[in-house]
């Protein structure tokens, strides 16, 4: 993504992979009238909410001469992304108020070295950056005589992730480990080791995928088992640090495996109990099995509830939608479960205060009403208008709707 900015700011370039568009839109940025910082941090952080949501974490490099403009810092970064400020200018007087907004942001301030402007020092700026935030992570991940050169993306923080070795300690069912809180999640991608790539002696990069893609690793062996059997991989990271490799699928047909790293310490999973303590049951002797106790765990709290209704992403509205449809296509037998989940959806919304949700069911109720084919039973058309009628009309909370009483119904009773 490449934005630019003056008194107003223009998204040039949307996120992309090709790097020959972002250079060419760059090299044709054309001089404005002045320098507004405060709008291009404002236009940054709207770009990367229209495109990524509050939750993903971002990076913005600011690449400036020095010059501020009307800003003089303020709170147009709390809780934005982290910026990391490239300044050409080495001995402008703005490096103070530079430094402590990328420092405010998690980021830094890179310059030029020796105090002078020329390509080279900028290159080396700009490398800087790369080698400090952008360096991909390369390290092993071991499970007794197995083991594979993986990377993660996004490479964890240096400080933090000291270690190289990923270290298989067990294995865990899902329902077992349920959903622990993590400290951060990377995607695990098989990589070539040191001496494969001495091996290759510098061929192509169309030879070194098609290489990779025919060498067995214990990275894609791992993730299928995983992934078949409904379990997690328990992996320590350091000294008493531990995460879990496991099977996430961002649709049906493609899956990867993954990291979720723990908080710290042994009881990191409180379910669990002390992480250290696990071990297989098989290798416990006979007459072992009561010595060997669990240690003692507090409960597991759970957020699920089976009337809970979710709406953050849109498919989840529709699919709630659709659930109410299948049944009212069913009518009279799946009565009762079509006034449950109409009435599921009718608390849900009424405390969203989303009250055009009801209009709109109550609408296609209505539309229902008129698809019946004439075979269907004539209970289903009065169910149905009953049921829009009600969503039009009571708004109480605690009223539920109820099936209306027809001569079928209890007929059928």
């Amino acid at each position: 993504m490449a934005v630019v900015f003056s008194s107003l700011w223009e998204l040039v370039v949307p996120f992309t992979r090709d790097t020959e568009s972002l250079k060419a839109a760059l090299v044709q940025t054309e001089c404005h009238d002045r320098t507004d910082l405060g709008l291009a941090l404002q236009g940054a952080r709207q770009v990367l909410l229209d495109e990524w949501g509050s939750s993903m974490p971002a990076q913005v490099i600011l690449v400036t001469d020095g010059a501020l403009g009307g800003w003089r810092g303020g709170e147009e970064v709390a809780g934005g992304p982290r910026l990391h400020a490239v300044c050409l200018h080495p001995t402008a007087p703005s490096l103070g108020p530079l430094g402590r907004l990328a420092q405010r942001t998690g980021g830094r301030l890179f310059l030029p070295e020796g105090g002078l402007v020329s390509v080279r020092s900028v290159q080396q700026a700009f490398l800087s950056l790369a080698q400090a935030q952008y360096a991909p992570f390369h390290g092993v991940l071991r499970c007794g005589q197995l083991w594979s050169s993986v990377s993660l993306c996004p490479p964890p923080e240096r400080q933090d992730f000291g270690w190289p070795t990923i270290q298989v300690c067990g294995f865990l069912g899902l329902q077992q480990v349920a959903n622990p809180p993590t400290l951060s999640r990377h995607l695990v991608l098989p990589a070539a080791s040191e001496e494969a790539l001495e091996r290759r002696g510098g061929p192509s990069d169309e030879e070194e995928d098609g290489d990779e893609g025919r060498q067995p690793s214990f990275c894609v062996l791992l993730h299928g088992s995983l992934k078949v059997e409904g379990m997690v991989a328990l992996c320590r990271l350091g000294p008493e640090w531990y995460g879990m490799l496991y099977s996430w699928a961002d649709s049906k047909k493609k899956s990867n495996l993954m990291l979720s790293t723990f908080e710290p310490g042994l009881d990191a999973v409180p379910w669990l109990g002390p992480l250290n303590r696990l071990g297989p049951q098989a290798l416990l002797g006979a007459g072992q099995e009561e010595a060997c106790q669990p240690p003692p765990t507090r409960d597991r709290h759970s957020y699920a509830h089976s009337s809970s209704v979710v709406w953050i992403r849109q498919s989840d509205l529709q699919a709630d939608v659709q659930k109410i449809l299948r049944h009212a296509r069913k009518l009279p037998e799946k009565t009762a479960n079509f006034y449950k989940e109409l009435n599921r959806l009718r608390r849900a919304a009424l405390s969203l205060g989303f009250h055009e949700l009801l209009e709109g069911m109550a609408t296609i109720l209505e539309r229902e009403c008129t698809l019946l084919p004439g075979s269907a039973h004539p209970d289903a058309a009065l169910q149905l208008s009953h049921a829009s009628a009600c969503l039009r009309g009571c708004r109480d909370y605690t009223a539920a709707l109820a099936p209306l009483r027809t001569k079928f119904s209890s007929a059928q009773d």
